[in-house]
């Protein structure tokens, strides 16, 4: 019973990894703008505010005005030039709109050139996210030889594991490709 435990363990710990890969895709995939205002574009943000860096997101509402406008409405009216100054550091290359109450974001026409940018970008982190389910994948095999090695299971309950290891490892791939052409062809979405 003890190696089916210790089996089960090595499944577990590779499912929370590999949906992890497939979540943290997500979120940086999130963050970068397809021609629509996104709130998620900000997110990462962190403004100067009250002695230290705070994100965005606790200092205000950030909304949709419209498809093209994103509006950033502090609680506190003093936090305007920080927030209008941290967005322009941010290299996000849109210029705010300061009106005194709230922040408009204007965000223009992607350009050709750059929606095949960033679809280079996303290409490369969905094969940063392929890496790391390689790595999960190899450690989960070296904890299953480990356990064939050790006699604490029998050569066929090491295949079966193996073959469910590949089984979970492709799951997850299939799931970035789709993730990745998803988000690519939001991108070309013109």
């Amino acid at each position: 019973m003890i190696d089916n435990e210790k089996l089960e363990e090595i499944f577990l710990v590779l499912d929370d990894k590999l949906d992890k890969t497939v979540n943290v895709l997500k979120d940086e995939f999130a963050s970068i703008r397809a021609g629509r205002a996104n709130p998620h574009v900000l997110d990462k943000l962190l403004v100067e505010a009250y002695g230290g860096m705070s994100p965005l997101n606790q200092l205000g509402n950030v909304s949709a005005a419209d498809a093209r406008c994103l509006v950033v409405s502090p609680w506190d009216k003093s936090l305007l030039k920080s927030i209008e100054k941290a967005i322009l550091s941010s290299n996000l290359g849109i210029n705010p709109t300061n009106d005194g109450n709230v922040i408009r974001l204007v965000f223009p026409e992607l350009t050709e050139e750059r929606r095949k940018e960033l679809v280079k970008q996303i290409k490369r982190m969905g094969e940063d996210a392929k890496v790391a389910a390689r790595n999960n994948r190899r450690e989960a095999m070296e904890g299953v030889k480990k356990m064939k090695t050790a006699k604490e299971i029998s050569e066929d309950e090491g295949k079966n594991a193996e073959q469910d290891v590949e089984k979970a490892v492709s799951k997850c791939m299939e799931e970035i490709d789709k993730t990745v052409s998803a988000k690519e062809k939001e991108l070309l979405t013109v």
